[in-house]
């Protein structure tokens, strides 16, 4: 039987279930101290709370971002797959 996996991110530790995707994982841990510490950098004075709600926002936005590009993405692929049916 597989053990969970430990993580300390942002110095708290965190606790992941087997069969998680450990790549991701890692990747998703860097990302979001790469984020917070360019964030301590610009944003000195602030608390640790603030800089983290601050790195959920900015993520938060990021996700939005991404999930209207790839509607929009479809919408031109939906498009074109008519087109492309009414040459037939």
């Amino acid at each position: 039987m597989c053990e969970n996996v430990n993580f300390t991110v942002l110095g708290l530790d965190v606790v992941f279930k087997p069969g998680a995707n450990m790549e991701r994982v890692r990747s998703a841990v860097r990302l979001l101290e790469e984020r917070f510490a360019e964030l301590r950098l610009i944003r000195e004075g602030q608390s640790r709370d603030a800089l983290l709600t601050f790195l959920a926002l900015g993520l938060a936005d990021d996700v939005l971002q991404r999930q209207k590009e790839l509607g929009d993405v479809q919408r031109r692929v939906a498009t074109m797959l008519s087109l492309i049916e009414k040459t037939r």
